[in-house]
């Protein structure tokens, strides 16, 4: 069950539509890139490319975001404080995604474990306190 923070009724959502349809078009790219990632484990290239796939989902949510902060799309009850998390909380899973690529340089194995483990803690959302302010 998500949270519905934007309103959209009578408004002209024609950008935020297009960043909706760049972001399912990046995600389609996902199989691809998890498929020769798998295919070329050990090679950084294709560990590159997995990243370069989740950058792209990160930069098109972002800016999804935004533009839905500044187009007024967000609903008024919405405070500042979840709107500026709202953009943290990308920003930074994408810097972790990116300390967690460039450990190709020691080895694919550990940034491929790294990445594991960043999309199981934002996939189950634990109540750790140190791991639910990532």
């Amino acid at each position: 069950m998500g949270v519905d923070y934007t309103r959209i009724a009578g408004k002209n959502v024609d950008r935020l539509s297009a960043l909706s349809d760049g972001f399912l078009l990046v995600v389609t790219l996902i199989p691809f890139s998890t498929a020769l990632l798998g295919a070329f484990i050990g090679f950084r290239v294709a560990l590159v490319t997995y990243w370069l796939v989740i950058l792209l989902l990160g930069l098109v949510l972002l800016a999804s975001w935004r533009y839905a902060v500044s187009a007024d799309l967000v609903k008024d009850d919405v405070p500042d404080q979840i709107r500026r998390a709202v953009q943290r909380r990308i920003v930074l899973a994408q810097t972790l995604y990116a300390c967690a690529a460039a450990l190709c340089l020691i080895g694919t194995g550990w940034s491929i474990a790294c990445i594991f483990l960043l999309q199981l803690n934002y996939a189950i959302a634990p109540r750790l306190r140190w791991l639910a302010d990532l």
